[in-house]
């Protein structure tokens, strides 16, 4: 079933058994920034939770953890709860095999119902703001997707974007946005301000999950996000065009707020706790200004906790992390097996091919590095043969003990960008980059002394199956 609107997927999950409602009154801080925080270390299970008893608001309603287990990831992809990490990957690949689907655009939007314009949009009045940790600079907006287009083509669909972006409140009707230069809305931002004009953006919260997920998906400059989300429901996604700026948000979200990138305007925003696990600094960042809010009776304010790994933000860019590398790398080296970039957004990705020849791995890793999400956070590409599954991590450490040798493995490459919130950068934005080639060597590449590899019987895999039928019968 394509979810059309939040409210439908929390159903969902309450249904199964993946919400949790906490009836208890709360702080606002730290309880609900520490629950979200613990929530993902109940496992591949853990649920979503839902406060709305939150002390100092007289009705809010907030929800976090929302994609933040395996489980509910494959809910959102409408697959069964139970669904593995590996073959929720696979299923992405082949939903994406149907990419593009055409959106739908309907009438009558859920987040018409009410709207603030002007000196009246004041988004205290609309979201229970709060912090997530006790040394963040603000409030902040986190799991918002942001829609914008390219001021130069204005009506090239695949030159819009819809992105998820850090956005810290300054102001009633005064938000401060962090445009990763590899991000497309820097790019759009930048044409606008070559232009000498201000980008309009649409910032909408409390959307259906695969928004949520394409929107934190590394696609390439043209290729349009809803058409993605249509491939992987299953059904079109159902738009509606922003009141103000006209652009083309989601039908269902709890919350549109329109308003402008002002031109050349920068104000300090930050620090932030940050998916990376650290807190990034402040920095002069774009200026966002409000000038109109729509949004449902009643909002559900999205949270996304983001901390030390795991929490919510590894799970949503996990497999879609994953797939358009893949996808991306199959197009010139169709002897790439499979890609694992789940770990911390991909600052580590792990790729198995088979090979042509001799350096050919090498070559693979240094592709990594040239895709758009390679630019901007792949740091370390570690690649390992066709029979390793980049999945199990202890087939891939068996591969770095054994077939990685320092003297001719390691590739350093010096001074490539990387987003500035990578921590291990002495310089924000620029950092040295490694691709270990942890494959068998083939001709002409004859180092090492690699006789016959053990292989599994071809009992193993029959054996696998009856055992686990065993075990779960006890």
């Amino acid at each position: 079933m394509a979810y059309d609107d939040f409210r439908g997927f929390l159903d969902t999950l309450r249904k199964e058994g993946q919400l949790l409602h906490i009836a208890d009154e709360v702080m606002p801080e730290p309880d609900i920034a520490a629950a979200a925080n613990a929530a993902p270390r109940l496992g591949g299970h853990a649920p979503a939770l839902y406060f709305d008893r939150v002390k100092g608001f007289t009705d809010a309603r907030i929800a976090l953890n929302v994609h933040g287990s395996w489980a509910n990831h494959a809910l959102a992809l409408d697959l069964p709860k139970e669904t593995g990490t590996k073959e929720q990957v696979e299923e992405f690949i082949r939903r994406w095999d149907t990419f593009p689907v055409a959106p739908k655009w309907r009438e009558n939007p859920l987040w018409a119902e009410n709207t603030l314009e002007g000196e009246d949009a004041d988004i205290f009045r609309v979201l229970p703001l709060i912090r997530l940790n006790d040394g963040d600079g603000g409030f902040y907006i986190d799991k918002a997707a942001v829609v914008s287009k390219d001021p130069a083509d204005p009506e090239h669909s695949g030159k819009q974007n819809v992105g998820i972006y850090r956005i810290e409140v300054k102001g009633r009707r005064t938000l401060a946005i962090q445009p990763v230069p590899m991000h497309d809305i820097a790019q759009h931002l930048h044409t606008a301000e070559e232009r000498g004009e201000d980008l309009p953006v649409a910032i909408t919260l409390g959307n259906e999950p695969v928004i949520s997920i394409v929107a934190s998906t590394p696609m390439e400059y043209e290729q349009n996000e809803y058409e993605l989300a249509g491939a992987l429901r299953g059904a079109p996604a159902p738009l509606s065009r922003a009141p103000l700026t006209g652009l083309p948000v989601p039908w269902g979200s709890e919350v549109v707020i329109e308003g402008v990138i002002e031109g050349r305007k920068r104000e300090i925003e930050g620090p932030f706790g940050e998916f990376t696990g650290h807190y990034s600094g402040g920095r002069n960042m774009p200026v966002i200004r409000i000038d109109r809010i729509s949004y449902r009776t009643d909002p559900i304010f999205e949270h996304l906790y983001l901390g030390m790994p795991w929490t919510e933000v590894d799970y949503l860019i996990a497999a879609n992390t994953c797939v358009p590398l893949y996808k991306q790398l199959r197009r010139d080296f169709p002897e790439v097996q499979a890609v694992n970039a789940m770990y911390t957004h991909g600052l580590v990705v792990i790729v198995s091919t088979k090979k042509r020849y001799g350096g050919f791995a090498k070559a693979v890793g240094m592709r990594v590095l040239t895709t758009p999400h390679g630019l901007g956070y792949a740091a370390t590409v570690i690649v390992v043969d066709e029979d390793v599954d980049p999945f199990d991590l202890p087939q891939v450490m068996w591969a770095l003990s054994t077939k990685m040798n320092p003297a001719g493995d390691l590739v350093q490459i010096p001074n490539l960008s990387v987003l500035e919130l990578a921590p291990q950068a002495v310089t924000p934005g620029i950092t040295d980059k490694l691709i270990i080639d942890a494959t068998t060597p083939v001709a002409p590449d004859r180092r090492g002394t690699y006789g016959t590899q053990v292989r599994d019987l071809p009992e193993t895999a029959e054996w696998l199956a009856r055992l686990q039928k065993l075990t779960a019968a006890r």
